[in-house]
C-alpha cells in the first residue's frame, strides 16, 4: 500500500479526497501546517508522496518544500496551489518539485498524479512486456522471410529498438529477446554466406546492385553535399553500434535535425584496417594494396594498421577530380577534443574529417581490466557507459559547437562489435593473425560449420598474403581459439565484446546526416 501525506491549512475541507483515496487502497496521512509536515517525513521513512499546499500559515508550501529536500531530495512533492504567477511557479520548478496542480483539483486529477509519480514504472513495464509480446512473433516471421538487406536492417532497427526499452522495466523478457537476436543472427549469417561474393565483380569493386557499403560512403553522401555548397563535418567514432549511436541520439537531437540513411554495412572484415581504410579511399581493401602499397600495412606487420586515412582521403578526392581542401583530426583524448573545439570558430575549409577512438578503446580496455568488465557487464552497462561517456566528455560540446557554427554532419562508423560467448577451435600457419572473429592464413581448419570461408579473396576485394591464402569468419556470438591453450583462451575471451566478423551487431552500423537547428 502507498503512503500519501497531504498538508493543507483547510485539510478538514478535504476529507472527500481522503476517502476517494483510501478506497482507491493509498494510505493518506493528513496534516494541517508545514511544520507537522516536515516533522512526520522526517519521523516516517515510508512516505511515498506529498501534496503540498503552496499558501499556508506559518511555513508557506515553498519553505516547507525546501526543508523537506534537504533531508528528503528524491521523495516526490506535488504542489498544489490557487496562484498561477509565473514566478512562483519558477521556484517551486526550481527546488525540484515533482509536479504542481492547480485549485480546484478534482479527484481525478489527483489519481492521474498518483498514477505518474508512484505507478508509471509499473505501468510502463507492464505496457511494454505486452507490446514486445504481441509484436515477438512478426519479428520472428521476418527474421525467418528476410531476403533482402533492407529487410534485415528494419529487423535490426527493431531489435535495438526492443533492447532499449526491455533494458528500463523488471521484465523476464530480456531472456527471450536474447535468444530472439540469437535466432536473427543465425538467419543473418546464412543471408551474408549466401549473397557476399555476389555484390562484388571478379575483379573485386562492388557490383551495381550491392548494398551501400563502406568504400560507397564519400561518393554517395559526402561528395554530393559538398558540390551543393554545404560546410560539412564527417565524423567516425570507432567500432560504434547501432544501439549506442540510438543511445546518444536524443542528446544530439536538441541542436541537429537527424536524417539515418539506410541501409548501410560495413564490408568484410569488420575491422578497422579493412572497412576503415575502405571508408576513406573509396576502395576495397585489395584495390589499395595494388594503387597504393605504401598506405596498406599486411597483417603480419607490426605497423598501425590505419595510419594513412588522410592520404587515402587525398587520393579519393584526386580520383574523382575533387579539389576541396579538408582537415584531418584523429582524437584519442579529450584534451585534444577540448583544443580542437576551441579552434573550430577559425575554421575555413569545406569538408572537416573527424575519427573518434573513444569506443575503441573502452571495448578493448574492457577484455584486458576486469573492472572495466565489471562497469559493462552486458549490452545495457555498454550502452549506458557510452551515454556516460558522451554526456560527460568534450565530444558532447565538439557536437553542439559544430551545430552552432552552421556545419552539417555525417556520423558513421567502420563496424560494429558483438559480445562472443562461444569458443571455436581453429588451426593455421604461423603467420596467422590474432583477430578472434576472423581468420586469414593457409591451411586454416576449424570445427565451426556456421563459419563463412572465402577460398578467393580476391573475388570479394581482399588482399590475399599467400597463393592458398584464405578467410575464415565467425558468425552469430562465436569466436576463434587455438588448441594451444584452448580452455584458458576459451574462458579469457568469453563474454568479450569483438569484432572483425558476422553479425547484425557488427556489420548494420549507423550512417546519420545531420543538419543544424
Amino acid at each position: 500500500m502507498y503512503k500519501i501525506l497531504w498538508c493543507d491549512d483547510e485539510i478538514d475541507l478535504l476529507q472527500a479526497y481522503m476517502l476517494f483515496l483510501r478506497e482507491k487502497g493509498y494510505e493518506v496521512l493528513p496534516v494541517n501546517n508545514g511544520q507537522q509536515a516536515v516533522e512526520l517525513c522526517r519521523a516516517d521513512k515510508d512516505i511515498d508522496i506529498v501534496f503540498l499546499d503552496e499558501m499556508m500559515p506559518g511555513l508557506t508550501g515553498l519553505e516547507t518544500l525546501e526543508q523537506i529536500k534537504e533531508f528528503a531530495p528524491e521523495l516526490p512533492v506535488v504542489m498544489i496551489t490557487k496562484s498561477e504567477e509565473e514566478d512562483i511557479m519558477e521556484q517551486a520548478i526550481g527546488s525540484k518539485i515533482a509536479d504542481y496542480l492547480i485549485k480546484p483539483v478534482n479527484p481525478s486529477q489527483i489519481l492521474l498524479c498518483l498514477k505518474k509519480h508512484l505507478h508509471q514504472k509499473a505501468i510502463v513495464s507492464a505496457h511494454t512486456t505486452r507490446s514486445y509480446r504481441e509484436e515477438f512473433s512478426d519479428i520472428s516471421y521476418m527474421i525467418d522471410t528476410a531476403r533482402t538487406v533492407h529487410e534485415w536492417y528494419a529487423i535490426a532497427r527493431l531489435l535495438t529498438k526492443w533492447s532499449l526499452e526491455l533494458q528500463d522495466v523488471d521484465s523476464s523478457l530480456s531472456e527471450l529477446l536474447e535468444l530472439q537476436y540469437r535466432s536473427a543472427n543465425q538467419a543473418f549469417a546464412k543471408f551474408v554466406i549466401k549473397n557476399y561474393v555476389s555484390w562484388f565483380t571478379e575483379s573485386g569493386f562492388r557490383a551495381a546492385d550491392a548494398p551501400l557499403l563502406s568504400p560507397d560512403v564519400f561518393k554517395s553522401k559526402v561528395f554530393p553535399r559538398l558540390n551543393k555548397g554545404e560546410k560539412l563535418f564527417f565524423i567516425v567514432i570507432d567500432n560504434f553500434r547501432y544501439d549506442q549511436w540510438k543511445t546518444i541520439q536524443p542528446m544530439l537531437s536538441a541542436f541537429f535535425t537527424i536524417e539515418e540513411e539506410c541501409p548501410y554495412m560495413s564490408i568484410l572484415p569488420t575491422a578497422t584496417q579493412y572497412a576503415r581504410n575502405a571508408i576513406f579511399s573509396g576502395l576495397m581493401p585489395l584495390q589499395i594494396e595494388q594503387m597504393y602499397p605504401d598506405y596498406w600495412v599486411a597483417e603480419e606487420e607490426e605497423e598501425g594498421k590505419n595510419l594513412h586515412e588522410k592520404e587515402l582521403l587525398q587520393s579519393q578526392l584526386d580520383r574523382y577530380r575533387l579539389r576541396y581542401d579538408f582537415m584531418y583530426y584523429k582524437i584519442n583524448e579529450s584534451e585534444f577534443c577540448e583544443k580542437i573545439t576551441k579552434q573550430l570558430r577559425q575554421l575555413r575549409t569545406p569538408l572537416n574529417v573527424a575519427v573518434i577512438n573513444f569506443i575503441d578503446m573502452l571495448s578493448h580496455s574492457r577484455t584486458e581490466s576486469k573492472m572495466m568488465h565489471e562497469l559493462c557487464s552486458d549490452e545495457a552497462a555498454y550502452r549506458s557507459l557510452t551515454l556516460s561517456w558522451f554526456k560527460h566528455s568534450p565530444t558532447y560540446n565538439f557536437f553542439k559547437t559544430i551545430a552552432q557554427l552552421g556545419y552539417h554532419v555525417i556520423l558513421t562508423t567502420d563496424h560494429g562489435t558483438v559480445r562472443v560467448q562461444n569458443a571455436i577451435s581453429i588451426q593455421g600457419d604461423k603467420n596467422t593473425n590474432t583477430n578472434l572473429r576472423y581468420k586469414v592464413g593457409k591451411n586454416l581448419t576449424h570445427t565451426d560449420k556456421s563459419a563463412f570461408e572465402i577460398t578467393a579473396p580476391k573475388a570479394v576485394g581482399l588482399p590475399c598474403p599467400n597463393i592458398s591464402s584464405s578467410y575464415v569468419f565467425a558468425t552469430g556470438n562465436d569466436f576463434f581459439a587455438y588448441p594451444n591453450n584452448y580452455n584458458y583462451y576459451a574462458s579469457f575471451y568469453r563474454d568479450t565484446f569483438q569484432h572483425g566478423g558476422i553479425s547484425l551487431e557488427e556489420m548494420i552500423i549507423p550512417l546519420v546526416t545531420m543538419s543544424p537547428k
